[in-house]
C-alpha cells in the first residue's frame, strides 16, 4: 500500500517551509545582481544577459530524471527530483534544479499540483501551482492571438487564399474543459468567413509552449515563432505565422515568459521553474534556457523528464540533446513498489519486466543510470529489498529515496550514489537513437523497436500521405515526437509489463514546424482533458488569512 493522497495532502499542508529572500537564493548562486529581476519576496526572473557572461561558463554536470511506467496517481518523480536536489545540497554539492511549471489542468483536476510534495517542494508552491509569473497566461494570450490573426485574414478577404478547411491552429486555454474540444467557428466575411470545425486545446499542448521551452535566446524564439505553419493554401502550399505579420506581436506578449524563473526548494536549494510541454506531443521538460543557465551557475543541474523513460526521458535525448547541444551525464530512474506491482498485475516478481527494460531504455542512450525506489511510509521492507535485489542482478547501482518524508535528509543516499556514479563514468558518451539522416519511417521505426520493444510499425494511409507533404514542404528531417500512452510501453494502456512481438501504430502525424519536430500519433491523443466527476477544485479553498488551502 502507499499514503493516501488525503494523507499526503495533510502532511504537506502542516509542514509549511520557512522561505528564504530571494536574494539569498540569488546569493548561494553567486548570481550577478544585473542578472536578477526581482517579483516578490520570494521569486525572481533571470535575465538572458547572464548566458553571455564569460564570467561564468557552464560547468555543470546534467542529471536526468525520469521513471518506470508510472500509475494514474504519479510514482513521485518530482518529488524524487527535488529531493535529490536538496540531498546534493547537504552534501555540500553546488546544485540547481530544473523543472517545469504546472498547468491548472491537474492542480482542479485528479492529480493535483505539481511543485512537489511533503518536504520536497518548490516554493512558494501555491503560487507556481496557480498563476505564478504569468508564464502559461502570456503563452495562452500568444496561442489565441494567432487563431485570432488567423480569422482576421479569412473575414479580410483571404489575400493567402488559405484553405480553411486545411487549418490546423486551434485555440487555448490553461483549464481542463471537455466542452471546448470542439467547437465551431464563423468568422463572418464574404468569402472564406464561413463556419468551419475547430476545438481548444490545453496550454501545455500548445506548440508555443514547446516553441518557448527548446527557444536558445531572443532572435531563435523569433525564428520559431515565424516557421509555425498554421494551414495550407489551396494549391497546398504551407502557410506560416510570419506570413500573417503574427511574429512581432508574438514575441512582445513572450518577451517577459522567455526569462526563466526562480525560485527554491521547500528546503532552500535554488531552482529555476519554467515552462511545461506535455511529454506525449512534446518532449516534456524545462526549457532550455533553464538549463544553459543552470549548467553556468551550478556543478550539478537536476532535470525532470515527463512521464516514463519510453516518452520524456527518450525525447529529451532525441529532440533536445541535439537542438541544444546539452549531454547529460548520467540519469536516475524514479521507481516505486506500486509501479512495479502494477506493471505485474498485482505480482511484484512479474512486474521486474518492466523495471528491468527501463534500466535496459537509459542504458541504451549511453547514461549512467541510479535507480531510486522512491519509498512510501506503508511500503513493505521485504518488498522492498525484492527491488533492490534486482537492481543488483541487473548490475544498476541503485538507492532508496524518503524525500516527501524526510525531505533532503531523506534524499542523503541517493545523492551519495548519483554522485558515485558520475564520478565513476567522467566521460559518458550520450547518444541519441537516430540520425537526422533518417528518414521519419525510419526514425519512428527505431524509437519503436529500441526503445519500446515493438516488432513492427504499421503507418495508416493518412499518415504516410502528411509524412510525404511534410517532406515536400521542407520538413522531412525534423526529429519525431511520438505520442503515445503514458501507461504502458506499448500503445496500448491496457498492456503492462515489456511486451514483445506487438506492432506499434502509427495512425496520423502533425506538424509543429516551429518546435521543430513532427508528432507521429500513436492512438488517441487528448489535448483538451476533462474534469473528473469527483474533482481536486472541490478540496481548494482560501481561509480566512487569504492563505490557499487543499492545493498540494
Amino acid at each position: 500500500m502507499t499514503i493516501s493522497k488525503n494523507s499526503q495532502n495533510a502532511l504537506s499542508e502542516n509542514q509549511p517551509a520557512a522561505l528564504l529572500p530571494i536574494q539569498t537564493i540569488v546569493k548561494k548562486l553567486a548570481l550577478p545582481e544585473q542578472y536578477v529581476e526581482q517579483l516578490g519576496p520570494y521569486g525572481a526572473k533571470v535575465k538572458l544577459g547572464l548566458l553571455e557572461d564569460v564570467a561564468l561558463p557552464r560547468r555543470g554536470k546534467m542529471i536526468l530524471v525520469t521513471a518506470t511506467t508510472p500509475t494514474t496517481s504519479g510514482e513521485g518523480k518530482t518529488v524524487t527530483a527535488i529531493g535529490l536536489t536538496q540531498g546534493l545540497e547537504r552534501i555540500g554539492k553546488s546544485v540547481v534544479i530544473t523543472s517545469r511549471e504546472p498547468s491548472l489542468g491537474p492542480v482542479f483536476g485528479m492529480k493535483g499540483g505539481a511543485a512537489g510534495g511533503g518536504r520536497a517542494r518548490v516554493e512558494p508552491a501555491d503560487k507556481i501551482n496557480l498563476h505564478f509569473h504569468g508564464d502559461f497566461h502570456a503563452i495562452t494570450s500568444a496561442h489565441n492571438l494567432l487563431a485570432a490573426l488567423i480569422d482576421t485574414h479569412l473575414f479580410h478577404g483571404n489575400d493567402l487564399d488559405l484553405d480553411p478547411a486545411s487549418i490546423t491552429w486551434p485555440r487555448s486555454m490553461d483549464m481542463n474543459d471537455r466542452a471546448l474540444r470542439r467547437i465551431v467557428v464563423q468568422a463572418g466575411g464574404k468569402r472564406d468567413g464561413h463556419d468551419r470545425a475547430t476545438g481548444f486545446l490545453i496550454t501545455a499542448a500548445s506548440e508555443i509552449m514547446a516553441i518557448l521551452a527548446l527557444a536558445t535566446g531572443r532572435e531563435n524564439l523569433r525564428a520559431r515563432l515565424a516557421r509555425i505553419v498554421i494551414g495550407s493554401t489551396r494549391a497546398g502550399e504551407p502557410v506560416r505565422a510570419e506570413q500573417l505579420d503574427a511574429t512581432g506581436p508574438m514575441m512582445a506578449l513572450l518577451t517577459d515568459a522567455l526569462l526563466p524563473n526562480l525560485v527554491q526548494t521547500s528546503e532552500g536549494t535554488p531552482a529555476l521553474v519554467h515552462c511545461g510541454p506535455f511529454a506525449n506531443i512534446a518532449h516534456g521538460t524545462s526549457s532550455v534556457l533553464s538549463q544553459y543557465m543552470g549548467l553556468q551557475l551550478a556543478d550539478y543541474v537536476i532535470n525532470e523528464c515527463g512521464f516514463a523513460s519510453d516518452l520524456g526521458f527518450e525525447k529529451y535525448m532525441d529532440i533536445v540533446m541535439p537542438a541544444s547541444g546539452i549531454k547529460p551525464a548520467a540519469a536516475v530512474l524514479v521507481t516505486t513498489l506500486k509501479s512495479v506491482t502494477t506493471q505485474g498485475e498485482g505480482n511484484l516478481e512479474r512486474g521486474f519486466a518492466n523495471l528491468g527494460k527501463h534500466i535496459q531504455i537509459l542504458r541504451g542512450f549511453g547514461l549512467p543510470t541510479v535507480v531510486a525506489i522512491n519509498q512510501f511510509p506503508n511500503d513493505a521492507p521485504e518488498e522492498l529489498a525484492k527491488i533492490e535485489q534486482f537492481c543488483r542482478e541487473q548490475g544498476a547501482n541503485f538507492a532508496l529515496s524518503q524525500a516527501f518524508s524526510k525531505g533532503g535528509e531523506g534524499a542523503v543516499a541517493l545523492a551519495e550514489e548519483v554522485v558515485r556514479t558520475i564520478e565513476a563514468n567522467p566521460e559518458p558518451k550520450p547518444i541519441s537513437m537516430y540520425g537526422p539522416e533518417d528518414s521519419a519511417e525510419e526514425k519512428i521505426g527505431k524509437v519503436a523497436r529500441g526503445v519500446y520493444g515493438a516488432k513492427d510499425v504499421e503507418f495508416s494511409d493518412e499518415a504516410r500521405a502528411k509524412l510525404a507533404k511534410f517532406a515536400e514542404w521542407g520538413f522531412g528531417a525534423l526529429p519525431v515526437c511520438i505520442a503515445k500512452t503514458q501507461y504502458s510501453l506499448s500503445d496500448d494502456p491496457k498492456l503492462p509489463g515489456a511486451p514483445t512481438g506487438w506492432t506499434l501504430h502509427i495512425n496520423d502525424v502533425s506538424l509543429s514546424a516551429g518546435a521543430g519536430f513532427l508528432v507521429a500519433i500513436s492512438g488517441s491523443m487528448m489535448l483538451m482533458p476533462g474534469l473528473p466527476k469527483e474533482s481536486r477544485a472541490a478540496l481548494i479553498d482560501v481561509d480566512a488569512d487569504g492563505n490557499v488551502t487543499g492545493m498540494s
